[in-house]
């Protein structure tokens, strides 16, 4: 709870446990994660508290709050009888807890949350003490409490913080005094995690590059992965590791079976090694974007011969992944250095994510009409209602999930206590929650989410383009949130027009509802021949649909799972058509996205392994290719 001097802050509850669940439900399911593919799989609540809990006098609280953290209902009986029956205190029982389920899966899991917040540098007495005040799924209310255990040290003060965890005051903080309040408040957010960076044992130099390069807007947790990157490219020769230095790889599906001659040993790229802080780029503009034509480049290192086109190819997936994964990713693509492309520099959403395709990078244009780059071009209606204070003209990365009903009502609630604008605080809180759900104005003190046509519009698909043919609501959300952004990807795929003007064949993998094949008929540059493979069946569903309402006269060729396209299916399909002219696919995000906090394990990952499908498939297409040619 953050307390108003003046009697202006009336608390607010921002945050219910309806909401909270509603998050984790959305990270840990598979079949919600930001990728290109869905899984069958969905993760229902968690289970209720069994009756015998409150007969021992334990609150459905906390006994729930248990069993989201992964403890057995049985361990949770055992703990409660051995901590004192029902006057037992939940800080006790969750003790008791942690240490005789050591060997159980609930405390790998507590012990991964525990040593990922040591590894930040904040102190373990305080890692542990913000887990038992919200258990360690929660990893937002953690990552907060950790910050303001931090700024609290900062100043000096030696006065305990009180986290209130009560329905009335979620995600509020109440400091010991008004002056720390005061001195909080007129620190800016980057001040507050330059210093938090600072206390994690970080360089002041290395922590104020990091922020400025991941922008005013980024979360600790983003740059933090930032300040890892950078780590990675000092300890990987500035962003690959010497051949003799990798890792064996011992999963079949990951190594090398290219029918390629030798490559030449890798040499250090001089161009990254003129910078060792941070290999991603500040602007993320790639080789250029359209809106700053000033700062149009050439690639740090060329394409090698072993991979031109055609056939071309084009692979995309997020940005911010763990470290050594874009090196890894490289590594299986010729070595080819990631293009590293914000969408915010072509409509009016960001959306960080690198691609690495060996695609001519002059003479690009881009698609007509040109997307609205701000908020207020892009929705209108929404200028109307839209107050001073809140300077957004960018919303962030579109996701596959909403605000919840009751978390903008109570927004609406706490404004209409104020007649004029409301308080600093209460202006930050609203702030913090339209940041984290892309909540835009629709009426005075009212925020709603986007609906699925704006984030259509944002993402560059024509109007209804995930809408009906039995595609519920939710599905269209999941799909959107998990697309190409369909004018940055076309500004890429531009340079193709004058190379096939009688039309492409495509082999499309991990279609998702067709980015890819959006922006190539927004280009004007005719499919002669779409091979896709997509698991997702409404995905499926909205592709054929497309193909249809846009009189696509090419063959539109549908394939499942990507593991079951094997080499004799992909040999005879380019017998059949001649050959592909593209691949082009983005590999699942599910192992690799920063909102994945249950399995975020990079390419060893169930799904994001399914990259090495796209090189096995990639390196089958181009072999063929080369025999075809002889």
């Amino acid at each position: 709870m953050v307390e108003h001097s003046g009697g202006d802050g009336d608390d607010v509850n921002w945050n219910t446990d309806d909401d909270e669940h509603e998050i984790d439900n959305f990270q840990f399911s598979p079949s919600s994660s930001p990728v290109h593919f869905m899984t069958e799989t969905s993760y229902g609540p968690a289970e209720t508290t069994s009756p015998n809990f409150i007969q021992k006098g334990i609150s459905d609280e906390a006994v729930a709050s248990f069993i989201e953290m992964g403890f057995s209902s049985e361990m949770i009986a055992r703990a409660i009888e051995e901590t004192g029956g029902a006057n037992s205190e939940p800080r006790m029982i969750l003790e008791t807890l942690f240490n005789y389920s050591a060997s159980t899966e609930a405390s790998s899991s507590k012990s991964k949350v525990i040593d990922h917040f040591i590894g930040m540098g904040f102190p373990e007495e305080n890692v542990i003490k913000a887990i038992q005040e919200y258990g360690d799924e929660n990893i937002d209310d953690i990552m907060n409490a950790l910050l303001t255990y931090a700024e609290v040290d900062r100043l000096g003060e030696t006065k305990d913080v009180n986290i209130n965890t009560t329905d009335d005051d979620d995600n509020l903080y109440s400091l010991s005094s008004d002056d720390d309040e005061d001195e909080l408040n007129n620190s800016s957010q980057e001040d507050s995690i330059l210093q938090a960076l600072i206390k994690m044992d970080y360089s002041r130099e290395e922590a104020a590059i990091a922020i400025e390069r991941c922008g005013e807007d980024a979360s600790v947790e983003e740059v933090v992965d930032f300040i890892c990157a950078a780590q990675m490219a000092r300890q990987f020769d500035e962003f690959f590791a010497e051949p003799d230095k990798k890792e064996p790889m011992n999963n079949s599906k990951k190594r090398r079976t290219y029918n390629e001659p030798p490559r030449r040993e890798r040499k250090p790229n001089t161009a990254m090694a003129n910078d060792q802080l941070i290999y991603l780029p500040k602007e993320m503009i790639g080789f250029g974007v359209p809106n700053r034509p000033g700062l149009m480049m050439n690639r740090a290192v060329p394409v090698p011969d072993i991979a031109c086109g055609p056939p071309f190819f084009y692979y995309e997936n997020v940005a911010m992944a763990p470290k050594g994964v874009w090196a890894t990713i490289s590594s299986h693509l010729y070595d080819i250095l990631p293009e590293f492309v914000d969408s915010k520099h072509f409509c009016a959403a960001a959306r960080k994510r690198g691609y690495i395709h060996n695609l001519p990078i002059q003479n690009r244009f881009q698609i007509q009409p040109q997307p609205h780059n701000t908020i207020q071009e892009a929705l209108p209606l929404t200028k109307r209602w839209w107050p001073s204070w809140d300077e957004r003209t960018k919303l962030n990365c579109l996701l596959t999930c909403i605000a919840s009903a009751k978390l903008t009502n109570r927004i609406r609630e706490a404004l209409e206590k104020y007649d004029g604008e409301p308080p600093l605080q209460v202006q930050k809180q609203v702030m913090y929650q339209c940041k984290k759900w892309n909540l835009v104005w629709v009426g005075k003190n009212k925020l709603a989410p986007l609906e699925p046509d704006e984030m259509e519009k944002l993402l560059g698909f024509p109007r209804d383009h995930t809408r009906g043919g039995g595609i519920s609501r939710t599905d269209r959300y999941k799909s959107l949130g998990n697309s190409f952004q369909v004018d940055t990807v076309a500004y890429h795929l531009s340079v193709l027009k004058p190379l096939f003007p009688n039309g492409i064949k495509v082999l499309s993998l991990f279609t998702g509802i067709g980015g890819g094949e959006v922006a190539l008929h927004r280009l004007q540059i005719r499919m002669n021949v779409v091979v896709s493979v997509e698991i997702s069946e409404a995905n499926r569903n909205i592709l054929r649909s497309f193909w249809e309402q846009t009189n696509q006269k090419g063959i539109l060729r549908e394939f499942k799972d990507v593991e079951k396209l094997d080499d004799n299916t992909i040999e005879q399909l380019m017998d059949e058509y001649g050959g592909f002219d593209l691949v082009i696919g983005g590999s699942p995000c599910n192992n690799l996205a920063g909102g994945n906090r249950h399995s975020r394990v990079g390419l060893e990952g169930e799904h994001s392994s399914l990259f090495f499908d796209y090189c096995r498939i990639l390196e089958t297409v181009r072999h063929k290719a080369r025999q075809m040619r002889k």
